[in-house]
């Protein structure tokens, strides 16, 4: 936002500290939500809002430092979400992340990557439980509900 910030259209109002502003950018995105003066004295988004971009993935939840960060919800047009922690615009810490075919996968996330224990529910609706680490999984288990 920092460095689109001449080109782009801004309202704002003052709340608790922090500015709010319903923010167009120059490529279409939008933002609503609340900004604060970097260090620098650049606008930044920091607190809660939501952005939606131009090809329609939204972000709703916590900003800091112009970045997603804390909890929020991230959807795709192609009906993929995840729902959890985010740290530097990247999905980390625990959260769902739920794929267009109904599949998901409920755990650990660093940097973007299943990565931990978690729970992946296949397409079926079975539950395999174990160690995630990128792409493999290694001695997962399947859970049974008796």
């Amino acid at each position: 936002m920092a460095a689109e910030k001449e080109k782009g259209q801004a309202t704002k109002s003052k709340e608790e500290g922090n500015l709010k502003v319903s923010y167009i950018f120059p490529n279409g995105d939008r933002y609503e939500g609340e900004c604060s003066k970097s260090t620098d004295g650049i606008m930044v988004r920091s607190g809660k809002g939501k952005h939606t971009s131009a090809t329609g993935v939204t972000y709703t939840g916590d900003w800091h430092d112009d970045k997603m960060n804390g909890r929020g919800t991230l959807v795709h047009p192609s009906g993929a979400m995840y729902e959890g922690d985010f740290k530097d615009n990247m999905y980390h810490g625990t959260g769902t992340y739920r794929f267009p075919d109904g599949t998901k996968y409920c755990g650990s996330f660093s940097k973007n990557r299943l990565e931990g224990d978690g729970e992946f529910t296949d397409s079926q609706g079975l539950v395999w439980t174990g160690g995630f680490h990128n792409k493999s999984a290694p001695g997962l288990k399947l859970k049974l509900n008796m």
